[in-house]
């Protein structure tokens, strides 16, 4: 069976998918800086370790991360040094949002 190209917008939908979800980010974020653990990363984010393991294999899943094994245990970096790059060029954007929008009583998402 073929398998299906991946396309630009294919792949910055995953990326969008992987970016929207506020711990993803934030492992993302933490990854641009040096590949780590998982159980560090839960530690540094404030989440437990089965949360850590599920959005690590949703980030392995969407092609973002790669899982490097070492010893018992297994590292996880950025999948291509250019995402750290691409995420560091979304944080120097300046952005004008709403104060009000995109809160709990928020309609522009739904």
């Amino acid at each position: 069976m073929p398998t299906a190209e991946l396309t630009h917008a294919d792949a910055v939908t995953r990326l969008g998918y992987a970016l929207s979800d506020s711990t993803r980010t934030r492992v993302l974020l933490a990854l641009r800086e040096s590949p780590a653990y998982p159980s560090d990363l839960a530690d540094a984010l404030g989440v437990s370790r089965q949360v850590m393991s599920n959005q690590l294999a949703c980030l392995r899943g969407c092609g973002l991360v790669t899982a490097t094994p070492d010893g018992r245990r297994t590292w996880y970096r950025l999948a291509d040094p250019r995402l750290a790059t691409a995420l560091n060029g979304l944080l120097d954007l300046t952005l004008a949002v709403d104060p009000t929008c995109c809160g709990d009583d928020c309609t522009c998402t739904r």
